[in-house]
């Protein structure tokens, strides 16, 4: 019988260390900073990359700043599939997809015709599929954004995407600056 009781006693220790674990590396993401929710849509986003900073503009005032993610080799625009880049210049968000394999994604109308027009005539790629979007769905969110480590698109934490997400219509333009 104190055979029991001790087995019972170190399963109960076990499985408390095992949450205990489980809450260091696989808690949710700190909650964003007490703000008032946005409302209405957003004019415009710009990414300035050297600060690896996206910013939220209306009615011509920053409303909200986070930090992201780039391409895995953020120096320079993107000029050809898989250079780890992340494009510089002014773009729109010509798509939204619920269901991207990354939470939530807008994505931008790159490679415009003359990005086409340079890769057809280097004979290479360019790319494409760049979007803004959180933390893959296979992975537990992140509670924040460390290290660039995408292929050329823009990463938030799950959190703040859906902020974005929820002011962002497609056609607002996007500013990529280096």
């Amino acid at each position: 019988m104190k055979w029991l009781a001790r087995f019972f006693t170190a399963l109960i220790l076990l499985s408390l260390m095992a949450l205990g674990l489980a809450a260091l590396y696989l808690r949710p993401s700190d909650p964003l900073p007490t703000q008032p929710p946005l409302v209405g849509v957003v004019e415009r986003i710009v990414v300035e990359k050297s600060a690896r900073r996206l910013v939220l503009y209306q009615n011509g005032v920053i409303v909200r700043e986070y930090r992201v993610a780039l391409g895995f080799q953020p120096q320079g625009t993107k000029v050809r599939q898989g250079d780890g880049r992340t494009p510089e210049g002014l773009y729109r968000i010509n798509r939204r997809n619920a269901a991207s394999a990354y939470h939530l994604s807008l994505g931008l109308d790159y490679p415009h015709p003359t990005d086409i027009a340079r890769a057809r005539a280097g004979g290479y790629d360019p790319g494409g599929d760049i979007m803004i979007h959180g933390q893959p769905n296979a992975l537990p969110d992140m509670a924040k954004v460390a290290g660039d480590w995408t292929a050329g698109c823009i990463a938030l934490t799950n959190a703040e995407m859906r902020e974005i997400w929820a002011v962002t219509p497609t056609g607002t333009p996007v500013e990529v600056r280096p």
